[in-house]
């Protein structure tokens, strides 16, 4: 099917690779049909784009590089919800609030997206009892590392 973008104009995107949210991203109450398209070549960044609405997409990231240390667990109820069966099945990825300068984009660390892979189920996770705030300076970790190096 060929969907428009924000950031790439027209795709062509298989319906295979439509990703379901059935609980909608929160603010986004009418969007659940959603691609993941590149935005990066090293595949750190990708869009998620909805493949109704051109104007609605979300750059994501994947944490694991920038934040090692973040972990959480997910409530049984939202692993029934992704029908979630192996650890295998489970990509996690982060929305970016893009900064200018880049150096100062946020990462919502609060509310991951989840993806049941296998299925192609979404899911944005509000984590609760957390540390884990909405905006994490996503080269803050890297800078702090890079001067323990010096």
């Amino acid at each position: 099917m060929k969907i428009q973008t924000k950031y790439h104009g027209e795709v062509h995107v298989e319906e295979k690779d439509i990703i379901t949210f059935e609980y909608a991203i929160p603010g986004f109450g009418e969007e659940k049909s959603f691609a993941i398209l590149p935005f990066s070549d090293d595949s750190i960044f990708s869009i998620l784009q909805s493949t109704k609405s051109a104007g609605v997409a979300f750059v994501l990231a994947d944490p694991f590089v920038f934040f090692q240390d973040y972990d959480f667990t997910l409530e049984d109820q939202v692993v029934e919800q992704l029908k979630l069966t192996y650890e295998k099945d489970v990509a996690v990825r982060v929305i970016l609030t893009i900064q200018e300068p880049f150096e100062k984009t946020t990462a919502n660390l609060q509310a991951p997206v989840v993806i049941n892979t296998a299925k192609q189920l979404g899911r944005q996770v509000i984590l609760t009892n957390t540390n884990y705030q909405t905006k994490h300076g996503i080269f803050q970790g890297k800078k702090e590392k890079v001067k323990e190096e010096v």
